[in-house]
């Protein structure tokens, strides 16, 4: 082992010597690793991404020569940071993440450590199987990070922890040697396993009374499975012990049959503590799942999107989710009114509709982010985050639980999984304050010696880490510690693999992310008035939970991460570029401030989509950010010509659209074109859109005026103004039909958005200014306000009121109020109805800005209950304003349209109607696409006039 430790480069190089192909050892790399879902932050020298079983072998081999420390990383979701380490990083989720095998009959499936947990399931659903435990990261949680932890989730009561499904591991020790380890191997196989043999044999006895006492005792190590009668089962041992004994190379794990039919029977009860009374009595019926969820969870959901977005829920303060299954659907019903029966409950539902009970799982499923930004209060913190109590004891717990709380000032919110006694809780821990690492730490130790005076666990899934290991001493004796510490010397004598954890613990308040950040909040062009006017703190937001990763999001409709689908690079995703300016604002690893090249690298690939601003559970507005940055970074500064080019686009259109023939051919001209679109910094291959010859208003100065009927203010956007007046044309017609007077917002105003989206926030916010005081006069009438273009409307109901709030507020707010989409001023309409579309079959994508800001559900709902057949494509377009036409960008763009648009366009009939308000969308589909798309306006003024023409 060498004496001193290798710099950052000699590591990468003596790695890539050695057959690593992808070493980074970049400080935007070391920047994006540096945290996982935890509150710790630790910068690793490395970051590697294995390609086989041969590189994670001669990593380990480099590491053991240099006395690196290596830890193993899949998802990087780990709350108690497990997954971040000052050496070498391995992360096996970008290329060691295949399903190698599955064995219908035998039941099971061979994995590589960094496969999905949902890209498996959808292996098996064809098989009637499915692997049992599914925490709620499943959706980009790997395999190999649920055998680290030994997670569980919400069905773990039905199907058993990822220990009661693991048959057998291949593993490399820290030693350097490989292991095979089946059910059934015996000690004799291995010098290490014959060491294990002994160690066991000599602490029988503390071994049988402090360990495996009650299902969600994960804290420390499983070695209750090494008895003699449990057959010494090394496989199921190693699950759970976080990385520090040896690095996965390949698991094979059992498969359980799926269910064929299953309903959610929704418990309401006063509060948590007396949903957890009745949950003993449920226990007796077999669910396979039992969950927990606090109504100031669905209070925030409540808040941030609607009541619409809610399901219907019973009344009560906290919910008890039951999950019942049977393969005779007949039987469902009686067992639902039996679970009633027993639950003493206020009130309750009893839910089978697929789509209603996958809203009210997705609710529990994004608790942990949630919770992280409870209403009205500060941000909430893991930490103290999954607890285990034998589940006869959960109420009692909670009680005194929250009476610990309320003892230290602090507010957490319960929720989990009840019927194991399992409780997650983030907690207002002051760790921005000077004195909130010493709260911290306090809580944490009176909480650890309360969940122990219940014969609890300190961890019930996610594993101790940095955040409990220190506190493992308040629940088991030296002896057992000592037994700890020797298990894992045999496995990892020098200490190299996560070290840090379980064994030779850090601190618990070592190495916390927020208090090493500075504030920033001086100078800021966007109030951020939800996070204090800090950006600092904005950017913290991002708690790490990594729903960004979800690289099959779009299938639930999800927009979040549209760059991290398309290249399955950390960098891209949302948490990706949130960790760099965490690094930012803390100064050290990221050094150059707002201009910092690795800032703007992670922020490149942004689209500005604003999907993360939904999707994300804590409320992450990656596109706000970007143009904070971009802002800070080029004020007074010459900027890229894309930003003077795009940037300016409204007044450049404008301008051009006086001579649309003269500029179309311009536009055509092989050499004037390539040099026009080199001086722009656009890239070649993107075609652009053509000038119509005629512009909106010209024709709607032309036409006989309606004198009747109520006013409508219509916000002429430039792209409808210049590019496809048709749409406007549509627009009147329909609003015409529905009884309106339609007027048209004055000349010469503009959104701002293409200035908000390249940082130019100083000229944004004049023009954004004057086009907001222009339409308060209407708003101040009660005149609605019907903006076209998705994109405009969401800057009048979100981003004019963060961007004008010293300037104009009042007169944001009331714009804010009065601006509708066309589905939202239809559907509100007294007495209009909409063209029959019965055998109208539509594929619509709605606009990124549109689903963060106002919504789809309006439109989805105009178009249902006129007889359409709607399909929501989610994810993005792909070309999202400036970002596909910028060099550059132009494959990523196509590689984002492929995820989910592309595919569903081509699948669709002939007669399908394709729905883009957006006209990024339609102009990506115009490029890219067999078939052009179509706005509401144009789709409902068609059908009206087809209704006219016959006599319908």
């Amino acid at each position: 082992m060498s004496l001193s430790a290798p710099s950052e480069h000699d590591l990468a190089a003596a790695l890539k010597a050695a057959g690593l192909a992808e070493v980074d050892v970049s400080r935007r790399a070391r920047a994006e690793f540096s945290s996982d879902a935890s509150i710790y932050r630790v910068a690793p020298a490395a970051v590697a991404f294995p390609r086989s079983a041969d590189e994670v072998l001669a990593a380990l081999s480099v590491c053991r020569e240099a006395g690196v420390p290596i830890t193993a990383r899949g998802a990087g979701t780990s709350i108690a940071g497990n997954a971040i380490g000052t050496g070498l990083v391995l992360d096996f989720s970008r290329h060691m993440n295949r399903v190698l095998g599955l064995d219908p009959k035998a039941g099971t499936a061979r994995v590589q450590p960094g496969v999905v947990l949902d890209a498996l399931q959808r292996q098996a659903a064809p098989h009637g199987l499915r692997f049992g435990p599914d925490p709620s990261t499943h959706s980009r949680c790997t395999i190999g990070g649920m055998i680290g932890n030994n997670a569980c989730g919400s069905r773990a009561l039905g199907y058993g922890r990822t220990s009661d499904n693991v048959q057998g591991l291949v593993m490399v020790a820290g030693t350097g040697e490989r292991l095979d380890l089946r059910r059934g191997t015996g000690p004799n196989s291995s010098p290490i396993l014959r060491q294990l043999q002994r160690i066991v044999h000599d602490n029988l006895a503390v071994i049988r009374t402090e360990l495996g006492r009650f299902g969600r005792q994960i804290s420390g190590y499983s070695l209750e499975h090494l008895l003699p009668e449990r057959d010494f089962d090394v496989a199921r041992s190693v699950v759970g012990s976080e990385g520090t004994w040896g690095l996965l190379l390949e698991a094979t794990v059992n498969l359980v049959r799926r269910p064929a039919h299953q309903a959610l029977v929704a418990l309401g009860y006063a509060d948590m503590a007396a949903a957890a009374d009745a949950v003993p009595a449920l226990l007796g019926h077999h669910p396979v799942a039992v969950e927990g969820l606090d109504s100031r969870i669905v209070d925030v959901v409540r808040e941030r999107q609607g009541a619409a977005a809610l399901p219907d829920m019973p009344r009560g303060g906290g919910w008890l989710l039951v999950e019942i299954t049977s393969d005779a659907p007949q039987l469902l019903p009686d067992m639902a009114r039996r679970v009633v029966a027993d639950a003493a409950a206020w009130d309750h539902r009893v839910v089978t509709d697929p789509a209603e009970t996958a809203a009210i799982w997705r609710i529990r499923e994004d608790g942990a982010g949630i919770a992280a930004r409870p209403s009205g209060g500060r941000m909430a913190h893991a930490g103290w985050e999954d607890a285990a109590v034998p589940p006869q004891k959960l109420g009692p717990y909670l009680r005194d639980f929250d009476e610990l709380l309320s003892e230290h000032g602090l507010r957490g919110v319960p929720y989990g999984h009840f019927g194991d006694g399992c409780v997650h809780t983030r907690i207002d821990f002051p760790l921005d304050t000077p004195d909130g690492a010493t709260a911290f730490r306090a809580f944490m130790e009176s909480a650890a010696a309360l969940v122990a005076s219940y014969g609890g666990s300190m961890s019930g899934e996610h594993g101790d880490g940095r955040a409990r290991s220190e506190l493992l001493s308040t629940m088991y004796s030296p002896t057992a510690l000592a037994v700890f510490a020797a298990v894992k010397a045999v496995f990892d004598p020098g200490n190299l693999l996560n070290p840090g954890v379980l064994v030779a613990p850090r601190p618990i308040d070592a190495d916390l992310r927020l208090p090493a950040a500075a504030p920033l909040d001086q100078g800021l062009a966007l109030a951020f008035d939800d996070d204090a006017g800090d950006f600092s703190r904005a950017v913290h937001r991002c708690t790490g939970v990594g729903r960004c990763r979800n690289a099959e999001g779009t299938a639930s409709g999800q927009v979040m991460c549209p760059s991290y689908m398309a290249t399955g690079n950390e960098k891209d995703s949302t948490r990706g570029r949130a960790r760099v300016l965490q690094e930012m604002a803390n100064g050290t690893l990221v050094s150059g401030g707002w201009r910092a090249p690795e800032v703007h690298e992670a922020l490149d690939l942004c689209l500005s989509c604003k999907g993360c601003a939904s999707d994300c559970p804590t409320g992450v507005d990656m596109a706000s950010y970007k143009a904070e940055v971009l802002h800070q970074a080029y004020r007074g500064r010459l900027r890229p010509r894309t930003h003077y080019a795009l940037g300016w686009l409204p007044l450049w259109a404008r301008l051009a659209s006086r001579l649309p023939r003269l500029t179309n051919w311009l536009m055509r001209a092989p050499g004037l074109a390539r040099l026009g679109k080199f001086a722009a910094g656009v890239d070649q291959r993107r075609d652009l859109p053509e000038f119509a010859a005629r512009s909106f208003r010209s024709w709607f100065d032309q036409r006989a005026v309606r004198a009747d009927g109520d006013p409508v203010l219509l916000w002429v956007d430039t792209f409808t103004e210049v590019f496809s007046p048709q749409v406007g044309i549509a627009a009147v017609r329909v609003l015409e039909d529905a009884g309106y007077r339609v007027e048209l917002s004055p000349r010469g105003l503009c959104c701002g958005l293409t200035w908000i989206s390249t940082g130019q926030l100083d000229t944004a916010r004049r023009t954004l200014g004057r086009s907001v005081t222009a339409l308060a006069r209407s708003a101040a009438a009660d005149t609605p306000i019907v903006a076209l273009e998705p994109s405009c409307a969401a800057v009048f109901r979100g981003d004019a009121v963060e961007l004008l709030h010293r300037t104009h507020g009042a007169e944001a707010r009331s714009v804010a109020s009065a601006t509708r989409t066309l589905a939202e001023l239809l559907a509100a309409r007294p007495g209009w109805q909409a063209p029959d579309l019965t055998g109208t079959t539509v594929v619509a994508q709605p606009h990124c800005h549109q689903h963060a800001v106002m919504g789809w559900d309006t439109d989805r709902s105009l178009l249902t209950s006129a007889g359409a057949d709607v399909t929501a494509v989610g994810g993005c377009c792909g070309l999202a304003g400036n970002f596909g036409a910028e060099k550059g960008h132009f494959d990523v763009s196509v590689a984002v349209a492929e995820t989910a648009l592309l595919p569903a366009v081509r699948a669709a009939t002939d007669d399908t109607v394709v729905l883009a308000d957006g006209f990024s969308c339609r102009t990506q589909l115009d490029a890219l696409a067999p078939r052009a798309g179509k706005h509401l306006a144009e789709l409902l003024a068609e059908r009206r006039t087809e209704e006219y023409n016959t006599g319908h």
